[in-house]
């Protein structure tokens, strides 16, 4: 199915056809959207949220199953699930229905103290990381294998390297990624986001105030879930972030492999983010490395 033809019409003819009760409810799209999902508002108080593609439909159960799990143990508010559709009227996979959280995304309401927002977001991924991951969903393709090796990305991340060679120091770039490698996971398997990033923080009167889109959630390594430290923050923003989690330095090296990887696919798309920044970040990270 067409991303375009997810639309608010549709949303309204699936409410009507599945949940009957909510019908007579206005829906509008959420501007900004998210990527791999399209997110609609539903009254004043839910969202519908559909996934945009058959690669991404696997979180909606996962979600469904586990967002109601971890909520009580966190210390800001995550989406709760409230009804699970169907595939119907030519929509070909599960979506939901979640109690909507009120804010506005870091990426279009900055926060004035970066250093509150990352001792925030530290205390939210460490009592994620703290909640029993024994029988939670281990990494693997539903989640695009964040929080698992690096190494399955080591095909895609050198013919990135080799594509921008004359655009970026793809002797540094290798170097970064392989010391990444060399610093390999034997840890505790622990829950992660997935997707920390500043279009899934919300953002309340200038301060964190919840955290949405877990499709890309799971149990593994927690390294993925630092990445903000160098696509967002900046400054003492980034080296509070840094001394308030509790992680040794090979889980960084990892973090800088996994921004590298980001930053240079999005650099030799296609993507829906902007390779500029994308470049600005993989510069970053490169020369951070290179500072020891």
């Amino acid at each position: 199915m067409e991303r375009e033809a997810i639309d608010a019409a549709l949303v309204r003819a699936l409410i009507q056809s599945q949940f009957p009760a909510w019908s007579e409810l206005p829906v509008e799209p959420v501007r900004p959207d998210g990527w791999d999902n399209r997110t609609f508002r539903l009254g004043d108080d839910m969202a519908v949220r559909l996934p945009s593609a058959e690669r991404y439909a696997a979180a909606v159960e996962k979600e469904h199953r586990w967002l109601p799990v971890l909520a009580p143990n966190l210390p800001l508010p995550i989406p709760k699930p409230l009804a699970k559709g169907e595939p119907g009227l030519g929509y070909p996979w599960p979506w939901l229905v979640n109690r909507w959280l009120p804010g506005e995304t870091l990426e279009s309401s900055p926060v004035s103290d970066e250093r509150q927002l990352a001792v925030d977001l530290a205390g939210f991924l460490t009592s994620l990381q703290r909640f029993d991951a024994s029988n939670g969903p281990a990494f693997g393709r539903h989640n695009f294998f964040r929080g698992g090796p690096l190494r399955v990305y080591d095909d895609e991340i050198r013919s990135a390297i080799a594509r921008l060679a004359g655009r970026i120091d793809a002797t540094l770039a290798l170097d970064t990624w392989e010391v990444a490698l060399a610093a390999t996971w034997d840890g505790r398997a622990v829950w992660i986001h997935g997707d920390v990033a500043a279009s899934n923080l919300l953002v309340t009167s200038g301060r964190l105030s919840g955290v949405i889109d877990f499709g890309s959630s799971a149990v593994g390594d927690a390294a993925c879930d630092l990445t903000i430290a160098w696509t967002w923050f900046s400054g003492q923003g980034c080296e509070t972030f840094a001394a308030a989690m509790p992680v040794d330095a090979r889980t960084w090296q990892r973090a800088r492999g996994w921004s590298l990887w980001k930053a240079l696919i999005t650099m030799v798309g296609p993507s829906p983010h902007d390779p500029v920044h994308a470049e600005r970040i993989a510069n970053r990270v490169m020369a951070e490395h290179a500072d020891g």
